[in-house]
């Protein structure tokens, strides 16, 4: 299972976004590169994340998005997307989410990478846009995209392949990540079905953790900004 790569995009955080009437820090609008650029375990050289506490990380070092969402976004949204405009690291074709799965390792040039969790939407894309109701819609529609880690760093050209070289057994896909966080399907047995595959994210653990236990996650300030 390979994935063609059709941007290979990076930026530092600025301030070029607004919200609410108020100046936004992010690194959501992402340029592609064309030459070779080296990978580490934080992410791409030149690439940074603002909020370092909801953002970025290890588990978190690659955002990759399918370039199949594209047209449904562009049709639902009635207007042209730019490269990367989901803020992604990965812009890519032949790999969305029914076919991924937390804890599949790939070969992306000279780097070895692990899928990790689903992305979680936040109001920074709600903002890049104007419209608010973004991340819930991506929510709802399962077209999230999804996180990587790097287990060995190297460079990436962006002509490179995202190629398969160990699934993972227990064949948990992004999109069943997606319906047990957002959705509450599979009950308990999907929330402990996900806790035991050893590849899933610090973070996502510990909220299906507490979510176990009976406490639930607020998630006004990631989708509203509040």
């Amino acid at each position: 299972m390979q994935a063609t790569i059709i941007s290979l995009n990076v930026a530092l955080p600025t301030d070029s976004l607004t919200y609410n009437g108020k100046s936004v820090r992010s690194g959501m609008v992402k340029q592609p590169v064309e030459l070779p650029i080296h990978l580490q375990e934080l992410g791409f050289e030149g690439d940074g994340v603002a909020d370092t506490k909801h953002h970025g990380g290890p588990d978190k070092a690659i955002c990759v998005y399918a370039s199949e969402h594209y047209a449904f976004w562009q049709r639902e949204w009635d207007r042209e997307l730019p490269h990367a405009a989901f803020g992604e690291n990965l812009t890519t074709s032949g790999l969305i989410e029914t076919d991924v799965h937390i804890g599949d390792t790939f070969r992306i040039g000279e780097a070895i990478v692990q899928v990790t969790q689903p992305r979680q939407p936040c109001f920074k894309l709600a903002a890049r846009y104007d419209m608010k109701e973004i991340p819930v819609w991506m929510q709802d529609t399962g077209f999230t995209g999804y996180y990587l880690r790097v287990l060995e760093p190297g460079f990436v050209r962006p002509e490179d392949m995202l190629t398969l070289i160990q699934p993972d057994d227990a064949a948990i896909s992004i999109q069943y990540a997606n319906d047990v966080m957002h959705h509450h399907k599979h009950g308990e047995e999907g929330i402990a079905r996900m806790l035991a595959n050893t590849a899933l994210s610090a973070s996502w653990r510990a909220t299906l953790t507490k979510r176990l236990q009976g406490i639930s996650q607020d998630t006004s300030a990631r989708i509203q900004g509040t």
